[in-house]
């Protein structure tokens, strides 16, 4: 399937489930963790950001499945790495809020993201960001592009 500027992203927090659509057509529904402390944008809160966004930037293209980043660039997967709680693995989808209560999302480094924690999809969990099963994320991933936009709702 081709990248379209006209996908979305809906992430339902209550559900804890994000959903790809084109226009009113369902392409894909995926299970996701959001934050373990709540909502909220307040800087340092870790908590999970809503409203209207759009995804700023995509990194990761062609990685291998399992990647860890670290500051936006792939590291080596040590054992002492992987014991670490919240890992970004596999793509980031980082996101940029568009309303004043949201506007300090991308400042807040607020990513969808894959995740060492798969077994905690489905549940809140994370320190804010969006964490995906990392097969899923590479999916999702080929799918979107910078500009896509994205909401999060309660």
């Amino acid at each position: 399937m081709k990248k379209s500027a006209q996908a979305s992203i809906h992430i339902s927090v209550r559900a804890q489930e994000l959903t790809l659509k084109r226009g009113r057509k369902k392409l894909a529904t995926y299970p996701v963790s959001t934050s373990r402390f709540g909502l909220g944008s307040k800087e340092g809160s870790m908590k999970t950001p809503t409203g209207r966004f759009r995804i700023a930037e995509t990194i990761g293209d062609g990685m291998p499945l399992g990647t860890v980043f670290k500051s936006r660039h792939p590291v080596k997967a040590t054992k002492k790495l992987l014991r670490e709680e919240d890992l970004i693995m596999t793509r980031i989808l980082w996101l940029d809020g568009l309303e004043a209560r949201n506007a300090n999302t991308h400042g807040r480094f607020i990513y969808i993201h894959g995740t060492n924690h798969e077994e905690n999809i489905g549940e809140p969990a994370s320190h804010g960001c969006i964490r995906m099963r990392n097969a899923d994320l590479v999916e999702l991933f080929e799918l979107v592009e910078p500009g896509t936009p994205v909401v999060i709702k309660a």
